[in-house]
């Protein structure tokens, strides 16, 4: 064998394997399909969908009158809540979460029930107006109610 060979082998096994690392990486909720619930009069849901679906993500919407019972079986508490209400997987996205944080939490995995963006925080996906804006933080919480910033936007 010679040294060019060798390299040249060794190249295309690094990139195999690099090609294999980064396809593990992607986590498999990712190819499950993100389940939104949301009232079928809301403008600002929907923009979230597109934003969700610009971001790569596959959705199927429910349009539902009212959500109540939706954000209750999924633990979503009073001071979490906002207009929509998400499922993907085992995971709840509640409200105006942008999709980068949503791909962070897939790729981290953590032991929580999901994120939240509590109220309709003005610059959030879907609720972007112009230039104006208002800080707002990602919440992430756990089915025995804790509560941490997973993201500050």
């Amino acid at each position: 064998m010679t040294l060019q060979f060798r390299r040249l082998t060794v190249l295309f096994l690094a990139g195999s394997l690099l090609l294999a690392l980064l396809q593990l990486s992607l986590p498999a909720l990712a190819a499950e399909k993100l389940q939104v619930y949301k009232s079928p009069y809301c403008g600002c849901c929907e923009a979230w969908v597109d934003h969700m679906r610009a971001a790569g993500f596959a959705v199927e919407v429910h349009d539902v009158e009212d959500l109540t019972e939706i954000k209750q079986s999924h633990g979503i508490t009073p001071d979490l809540a906002s207009c929509h209400t998400a499922v993907l997987g085992d995971y709840v996205i509640e409200g105006h979460v942008p999709a980068q944080d949503v791909a962070r939490l897939l790729e981290a995995t953590p032991q929580a029930k999901g994120l939240a963006v509590p109220g309709m925080p003005l610059g959030s996906p879907g609720m972007e107006q112009g230039e104006r804006s208002q800080p707002y933080d990602v919440i992430v919480f756990t089915d025995s109610g804790r509560q941490a910033v997973f993201a500050r936007h």
